[in-house]
């Protein structure tokens, strides 16, 4: 028996299609290639591994004292406020710029943001300040208040 390695008896003939199993298409066939994810989710859980919190820091007494100066102050102005109307958009007490720690949902720790806003109210039972914009900081994560009215 010859052994020809050569296909030209069968190269130009047309490609056989079976009567039982239809051609796949050429989008599921590339697929069947492509890589895949053997763990699913393995990807994100490493991403949230990685991802850094800070751990929560104890403002000293000092600081303490200082905060509820400035809380104090605003709670001040509001009050002189308190006669006329008061909406977001009009309201005429200072911006202050806010620091506090915001804990993670995920993870232990969290970080340090910062806001600056318009007061709308200081609600002392419920130890939160509501600003103009919607944002409600509670004051026990209270990390610095800063603005221009605590510099003069």
């Amino acid at each position: 028996m010859r052994e020809d390695h050569s296909y030209d008896d069968i190269i130009h003939l047309p490609h056989p299609d079976s009567a039982v199993h239809p051609r796949m298409p050429l989008a599921d066939r590339a697929a069947q290639f492509s890589p895949f994810a053997a763990l699913t989710g393995h990807d994100a859980a490493i991403r949230e591994t990685e991802r850094l919190t800070q751990s929560r820091r104890e403002p000293t007494e000092d600081q303490k004292e200082l905060l509820d100066q400035r809380l104090q102050m605003i709670r001040e102005i509001l009050a002189r406020q308190k006669g006329e109307p008061i909406s977001p958009e009009i309201n005429s007490s200072p911006k202050i710029t806010f620091t506090y720690f915001e804990p993670d949902g995920k993870k232990e720790g969290g970080s340090y943001l910062t806001v600056t806003d318009r007061v709308r109210r200081i609600d002392p039972l419920a130890r939160q300040v509501v600003l103009a914009g919607g944002t409600v900081l509670d004051i026990g994560r209270l990390w610095a208040i800063e603005g221009a009215m605590f510099t003069s």
